[in-house]
């Protein structure tokens, strides 16, 4: 079954018409030091090139990218590379901002049950216990002989509110959200930006043809 919407979460398709016509083995000659880096394995069967990485450096200029098909034919009277491939650094960008929201939903679901067991215990009437909270909270805290001689004033006691603030503050979603904000926006920018750096690396190795040197051999030799 094919799922065309998830499928296009993480793959790049693509296609580049070259400037001249040019052969596989001539494209794949010059793409070729793209695929001389640790990790890398491919293999050349006619047109189409099949690479993968596994743990690609950093420096690894298709290090996002970790497999895919490079095929070079003639369309439309001219040569074109088409590529397909798969990014599992987009679908992990995808994926961590539900994971995120998901964990928020769940802080929010454990805050909620707290709360609704704190109220049920303090209903059910253990009074005893919270009488002592209520004494403990109700004593003056007492200042050093120091700060009373300096004329420091006594701290102010906790507002209840404040302490419910704190106590529940823990399962606030709010981390969880902002970090699913972060990764959504990472994948939207590498959902663009990435697709457009690989056709630009394609390009400047397919078009980037060494200049014509059309002097005589022999005044070459002598310069040389």
């Amino acid at each position: 079954m094919k799922l065309p919407f998830i499928d296009r979460i993480w793959r790049v398709k693509g296609l580049l018409p070259l400037e001249t016509p040019m052969s596989p083995a001539t494209a794949f000659d010059r793409l070729d030091p793209l695929f001389q880096t640790n990790g890398t394995s491919y293999e050349i069967d006619g047109d189409t090139l099949t690479f993968r990485k596994h743990n690609p450096a950093a420096q690894d200029r298709l290090a996002t990218f970790t497999r895919g098909t490079l095929t070079v034919g003639e369309r439309e009277g001219r040569s074109v590379l088409a590529y397909n491939v798969t990014s599992p650094a987009l679908l992990a960008c995808f994926l961590a901002p539900l994971l995120f929201v998901a964990l928020g939903q769940v802080n929010v679901a454990i805050g909620e049950y707290e709360k609704s067991k704190a109220e049920a215990a303090e209903q059910a009437g253990k009074a005893d216990d919270e009488s002592k909270k209520d004494d403990e909270a109700d004593k003056d805290v007492k200042l050093h002989w120091l700060d009373v001689a300096m004329g420091a004033p006594a701290p102010e006691k906790p507002d209840e509110k404040d302490k419910e603030k704190d106590k529940y503050e823990k399962y606030s979603p709010k981390t969880a959200y902002i970090l699913a904000a972060i990764f959504a926006t990472l994948y939207l920018v590498g959902r663009i930006l990435e697709p457009w750096l690989l056709r630009s690396i394609f390009r400047k190795k397919l078009y980037d043809t060494p200049p014509i040197d059309d002097t005589d051999p022999a005044e070459r030799l002598s310069r040389e």
